[in-house]
C-alpha cells in the first residue's frame, strides 16, 4: 500500500477518534444544560451547517495551495473548538463550539481530494473507503473513550482529550504527511457564496444526481445518529458508557467493511450495484433499529449494526468514487468539497427532524429515515437510467 494512504489514513483516523469522543456525550450534556430533544437535534445542525457553509471553500483552497495546508489549518481548528466545549457551561457556548468543530472538520473534501491525488480512477473506490474505514475506527476508539472519560472526569475532560489528539495530529501532520497536489492551480476560484455553489451545483448535470442522493442518504442516516442515543438511553436503559460501546461496534463493523471488504465488493458487483445494494440495506437497517425486542436487546441489535455497516460501505465510497470519474483533476478538490457540503445539508435536515420527530414518537426518526431511502433507491435506478443514456452505454443488469 501506499506509505502517503497510510499516512493519511492515520491522519483521518486521529481526527475522526477526536470528532467521535463527542458522539455519545453531547445529547446528555445538551441536556444537562436544559436543552429540549429538539434542541438536542439543532446541535448537530449548527455543526453541520458550518461544514455546509465550508466544504467547497477548503476544497477549493485545497485546489490552489495544497492539501496538506488545509488539513492542518482545519485540524487546529477543531482543537480550538474542543477546548471552548471544555468551559461550555451555558447552551449558547455548547452551540459556538459545535459551530467551530463544523468549521474544521469540513476538511474531510481536502482528504478525499488527496486520495484522488495520488490514486489512478479505477482504484479510487477502495481508496476512498480507507476514508470510511477511517470514520469507522473513529467510532470505535471515540465513544468508548467519550462515554469513559464523561463518566470519570466530567464534561471538560471531553474536550481536553479532544484537543490532545488534534496536538497529536498536528505533529503527524506536519512531520511525516507529504503535499500530493504537486500540480497546482494558482487561478483556482475560491469563492464563499454556499448557496450560489448550490444552485450552480445542481445545473451541473455530470454531478447533479449524485450530489441529491448523498445529501438523502445522509439526511436518513443522520436521522439515526441523533436520535439512537436517546432511544438506548430512554426505551432500552443504557448508561451512557453502554451507548459508547453500541457506537463502537457500529464503528468496527463499518471499517471491517471500508477497509478490508470494499475492495472485493467492488471487483465482485462494481460502484453501480454497490450504490442499490447499499440503498437498501441502508432501508432494512434504518427500520430495524427502532424495532429491536428489548428482551433480546443483545444479539438482536447487531443485525441492524450489520445492516447499516454493510450498506454504508457500500454506498458512500461508490458515490464519491463515481463523482470523481466526472471531474477534472483540477476540479477534484472542489467537487469533492460540494460533495461534502450537500452531505452536510443532509446532517442538518437529518437531526433537524430526528429531534422533532422523536419528540411525536420515540420510532419515527427510523423509520421514517428507512421511508426515505426507500424512494431513494427508485431515483437511483433512473439516475443511472440516464447517465446509461448520456454516455451511450448499455444498462447495467444491477
Amino acid at each position: 500500500m501506499d506509505r502517503r494512504l497510510v499516512i493519511l489514513f492515520l491522519t483521518i483516523f486521529i481526527d475522526l477518534m477526536g470528532f467521535g469522543i463527542f458522539i455519545p456525550v453531547v445529547p446528555f450534556v445538551a441536556r444537562d444544560l436544559g436543552a429540549s430533544d429538539a434542541l438536542v437535534g439543532d446541535t448537530a445542525v449548527v455543526f453541520s451547517v458550518l461544514m455546509y457553509l465550508f466544504g467547497p471553500f477548503w476544497g477549493a483552497v485545497s485546489d490552489r495551495y495544497g492539501r496538506r495546508p488545509v488539513i492542518a489549518i482545519a485540524v487546529a481548528i477543531s482543537g480550538v473548538s474542543y477546548l471552548l466545549f471544555s468551559f461550555a457551561h451555558g447552551i449558547v457556548l455548547l452551540f459556538i463550539s459545535r459551530m467551530l468543530t463544523g468549521v474544521g472538520s469540513a476538511n474531510i473534501a481536502a482528504a478525499q481530494a488527496y486520495i484522488t491525488d495520488i490514486t489512478p480512477p479505477e482504484h479510487r473506490a477502495k481508496s476512498l473507503g480507507l476514508v470510511g474505514a477511517a470514520f469507522g475506527l473513529g467510532f470505535i476508539a471515540g465513544p468508548p473513550l467519550g462515554g469513559v472519560v464523561y463518566h470519570y472526569l466530567g464534561t471538560a475532560w471531553v474536550g481536553y482529550v479532544a484537543a490532545g489528539l488534534c496536538a497529536v495530529n498536528l505533529l503527524g501532520i506536519w512531520l511525516l504527511l507529504p503535499e500530493s497536489l504537486h500540480q497546482r492551480d494558482p487561478h483556482a476560484p475560491i469563492r464563499f457564496a454556499p448557496i450560489t455553489a448550490t444552485v450552480r451545483a445542481l445545473r451541473d448535470i455530470r454531478f447533479r444526481d449524485i450530489y441529491l442522493i448523498g445529501f438523502v442518504y445522509i439526511a436518513a442516516f443522520s436521522m439515526m445518529q441523533t436520535a439512537v442515543p436517546l432511544l438506548w438511553k430512554d426505551d432500552y436503559g443504557l448508561t451512557e458508557a453502554q451507548i459508547s460501546y453500541m457506537f463502537a461496534a457500529v464503528g468496527l463493523a463499518s471499517a471491517i467493511v471500508q477497509g478490508g471488504l470494499l475492495g472485493w465488493l467492488n471487483k465482485r458487483f462494481g460502484e453501480r450495484r454497490l450504490v442499490i445494494m447499499g440503498t437498501i440495506l441502508v432501508a432494512a437497517g434504518l427500520a430495524l433499529t427502532g424495532l429491536v425486542p428489548r428482551a433480546w436487546f443483545i444479539p438482536a441489535a447487531f443485525v441492524p449494526i450489520a445492516c447499516l455497516a454493510l450498506g454504508n460501505g457500500m454506498l458512500w465510497p461508490s458515490l464519491a468514487a463515481m463523482l470523481t470519474r466526472q471531474a477534472d483533476q483540477k476540479e477534484q478538490g472542489q467537487v469533492l468539497g460540494m460533495n461534502q457540503s450537500f452531505g452536510s445539508l443532509g446532517r442538518i435536515a437529518g437531526p433537524f427532524m430526528a429531534g422533532r420527530a422523536y419528540e411525536l414518537w420515540h420510532l419515527l426518526p427510523f423509520l421514517g429515515g428507512s421511508a426515505i431511502m426507500l424512494a431513494t433507491y427508485f431515483y437511483i435506478r433512473g439516475f443511472l437510467h440516464r447517465m446509461d443514456q448520456r454516455i451511450g452505454l448499455r444498462p447495467d443488469r444491477g
